[in-house]
């Protein structure tokens, strides 16, 4: 009798852990979302400055764009986790194994662990540039980096993954559609078989601002910002996507699983929507702007995931924290920013209330529909344990011992 109670309790232990694992994601908070912290700009507020501004939003996660060193020694002993980025230029210099780890000994080990180092990005959007011998330096250059940080013993606590363009698919509708450009088909395997091998994310660019500019009467403006639509339904799947992030995320999800790495996890490593542009460049609004960050954001705040993986939150980094008055090309790339380069606010998402939000504020109704699906998942998986609990107890009483 003893020994049947000792079994009892361990399996009650077992299922209340269970179950504390299953709700674990009303603790998150925002966890999953993080933001991208460019610095091309001449009017830029210096990094302690940007440490607060991270640290008033409640924001854990950033990415900048080099190892800028005085980031690195502002950010140091915050509660900031960051990704930095290797220049594309740098990419055939690093292909060196020693030449990486020189790298790494001086524009990482010198600041970590007191700054948060968790992922470098090699190089970005390599796969969809005209530079085809760039493309053929980016693998080798992420084994030498990762192997320089097993080197110095970092390798478990810093991931080395590269940003991709949406552009690396040819097919992205229905979302089970989704695959790679025939052209990539000798190296993508390659760079796979590394993210699967370090356990690494595949990083995507995703903007379906992007998608709207280029053909708005066909696509709907409620589908990419998130708002309330019918939106579209897999003929294959016949999973239902209520907005464009979520479909694209999904279709590099059946992108790289064709290649043979579905265990892979996808995460969205910019994404964003300008809030001025050039007469053609349509849709490019503060108002959208607002929606779109602001509906994304409470979206993060729901841990969501896509309908294809569910109950696996979905991490995004916002593009971006300040408009670059610095960068070339369109009015639109000018314009991605919450705030401008000294400080003052672009326009409202509600960041930091979305973050410190409790159960009577005005901000809590909002997400009234990303609580309750949280809420029913906790329920559903409480519902499941017990029953799993009374089972497995009948089965033990009728057991001798």
């Amino acid at each position: 009798m003893a020994a049947f109670f000792s079994r009892i309790e361990m399996l009650h232990m077992l299922i209340v852990f269970s179950v504390f694992l299953s709700g674990s994601g009303f603790l998150r908070g925002i966890e999953s979302f993080g933001i991208n912290y460019g610095q091309v700009g001449n009017n830029l507020q210096p990094p302690e400055k940007v440490l607060d501004l991270l640290q008033s939003l409640k924001v854990s996660k950033a990415r900048i764009y080099d190892t800028n060193p005085q980031i690195l020694t502002a950010f140091a002993n915050s509660s900031i986790q960051l990704i930095v980025t290797v220049e594309n230029g740098m990419l055939g210099v690093l292909m060196d194994p020693q030449a990486a780890l020189q790298w790494v000994s001086t524009r990482i080990r010198p600041y970590f662990p007191a700054t948060r180092i968790t992922g470098i990005a090699v190089g970005n959007e390599v796969f969809t540039g005209d530079d085809t011998t760039l493309m053929t330096y980016l693998v080798p250059a992420m084994v030498s980096i990762h192997g320089a940080l097993v080197q110095v013993g970092l390798d478990q606590h810093i991931q080395v993954s590269t940003p991709n363009s949406l552009a690396v698919l040819s097919e992205s509708y229905p979302p089970s559609a989704g695959s790679f450009r025939s052209e990539l088909a000798g190296i993508m395997p390659q760079f796979l078989q590394f993210l699967s091998s370090t356990k690494a994310p595949f990083w995507i660019n995703a903007y379906p601002y992007f998608a709207y500019k280029d053909d708005p009467t066909r696509i709907s403006l409620d589908y990419v910002l998130f708002n309330p639509n019918s939106g579209m339904i897999d003929p294959y799947t016949k999973l239902h996507y209520d907005n464009m992030l979520y479909a694209q995320v999904d279709a590099v999800i059946f992108a790289v699983a064709r290649m043979g790495f579905g265990g892979l996890e996808v995460r969205v490593s910019e994404t964003g929507w300008p809030s001025k542009g050039d007469p053609d460049e349509v849709g490019a609004t503060l108002e959208n702007a607002a929606i779109y960050n602001r509906n994304l954001l409470r979206r993060q705040l729901g841990n969501q995931g896509t309908p294809l993986r569910p109950n696996m939150r979905l991490e995004v980094y916002l593009f971006a924290l300040f408009n670059e008055d610095l960068k070339p090309g369109p009015t639109s790339e000018r314009n991605y920013g919450l705030y401008q380069p000294d400080g003052t606010m672009a326009y409202n998402v509600g960041l930091s209330a979305l973050s410190s939000t409790s159960s009577t504020s005005s901000t809590s109704v909002s997400l009234t529909s990303s609580a309750t699906q949280v809420a029913k998942m906790g329920y559903q998986n409480l519902v499941y344990w017990m029953f799993v609990y009374l089972l497995a107890v009948q089965t033990l009483m009728g057991r001798p011992f």
